[in-house]
């Protein structure tokens, strides 16, 4: 369940992030009260996920999934820049996060306090 929670939170930050663009620098009220919102799940869901997930993979993963849909999100509905390097960057990422998740898998987990 632990990775659960991870995968929500990391993808609860691509929402924030969109969310921080579209505010402009939280002067559109809509925006703003969203961004803070999927702030707030965000590192909740984050926390709980800590519980059992070591900090570095859970922090990693996190973060991994945060920027690789946000340079997606930003390449499809912002029009930002696509390369074959920012591909390939994307798809290193996506693999080091899946290998986080694998290697953590033969890990014994944490009992949850």
């Amino acid at each position: 369940m632990a990775w659960i929670y991870l995968i929500m939170a990391g993808l609860s930050e691509i929402v924030w992030a969109f969310g921080l663009k579209e505010s402009h620098g939280f002067t559109m009220l809509g925006w703003s009260l969203l961004t803070v919102a999927f702030l707030i799940v965000s590192f909740a869901l984050f926390s709980v996920a800590m519980k059992s997930i070591p900090i570095g993979t859970a922090y990693a993963v996190f973060t991994g999934i945060g920027a690789a849909g946000t340079a997606i999100i930003g390449m499809v509905f912002l029009s930002e820049g696509v390369s074959f390097w920012k591909i390939v960057s994307l798809v290193v990422l996506l693999i080091g996060i899946i290998g986080l998740k694998l290697v953590d898998d033969n890990e014994p987990e944490k009992e949850a306090k």
